[in-house]
């Protein structure tokens, strides 16, 4: 496995490209309303994103057909937008990715349709609050398998499950470098694998189950369920690790 380091001028260049889905992200977040469609949201993050001087890196991306995955209820990753309604109650995860002169940004977030009920409130915050979690606990000579099982006892502690099989990723200048990143641990012990080091950059996207972290792939070959059949959960952000700790790239 070979993991980048970048140099702080590379650093720079990623935080362009994820500022911009910082950005997109925050943007939407005001602006989507019940009654809008799926693809009118995503059509709204595209120009927005396009506008700040980014191209939509999701777009085309082994074959999807949209800049913003919409990830409504029980989808929780990979949500192809389509003519579907969003209405109160729901609660909708948005993933972007960009590029900008060769470098990629990545993030998400799953944000409610107007008020939802507290079991949705919480299955929200455990996705959010597990990603910061993390975050705060990043330093040099930490294994990526001590994080990955940092965040699931995080995600376990509160009640839900991590979902299986997907995990956060490198990024640079492809949008999915190593290393790969679970939820959860795997293979072996905490203590193995590839220690975390200065300049390494890298996306965390804690991925939330209700009961059961098993996952299904829907007809259109994207939309990622829970065998649960319940609703689900997604935040990530990019971060660098500078100077001792991890610095977010992809704020607003």
């Amino acid at each position: 496995m070979s993991i980048a380091i970048r140099k702080r001028s590379d650093i720079e260049k990623l935080r362009v490209a994820n500022r911009i889905v910082g950005e997109t992200l925050a943007f939407l977040r005001e602006e989507v309303k019940p009654g809008m469609t799926l693809k009118e949201i995503d059509a709204m993050g595209e120009a927005f994103l396009r506008k700040k001087g980014a191209r939509p890196s999701f777009k085309g991306l082994y074959g999807f057909p949209a800049a913003v995955c919409t990830s409504l209820n029980e989808v929780i990753i990979h949500g192809i937008p389509d003519d579907t309604v969003v209405k109160e109650g729901d609660i909708l995860g948005l993933d972007i990715g960009t590029e900008v002169d060769g470098w990629y940004g990545d993030a998400a977030i799953t944000m409610p349709i107007g008020t939802v009920s507290e079991d949705d409130d919480a299955l929200i915050a455990c996705a959010k609050e597990a990603l910061y979690h993390a975050i705060e606990t990043i330093r040099p000579g930490l294994r990526f398998k001590e994080l990955s099982l940092e965040l699931q006892t995080f995600i376990e502690g509160r009640g839900f499950k991590p979902l299986l099989n997907f995990c956060g990723h490198g990024i640079g200048r492809k949008p999915h470098e190593e290393p790969e990143i679970p939820n959860y641990l795997e293979h072996g012990s905490p203590k193995s694998g590839p220690k975390i080091k200065n300049g390494m950059v890298f996306c965390l996207e804690p991925m939330i189950c209700r009961l059961n972290g098993t996952p299904k792939i829907l007809e259109d070959k994207w939309s990622v369920v829970s065998v649960d059949g319940k609703r689900g959960s997604h935040y990530e952000h990019t971060v660098a690790v500078i100077d001792g700790k991890a610095e977010i790239l992809s704020r607003p």
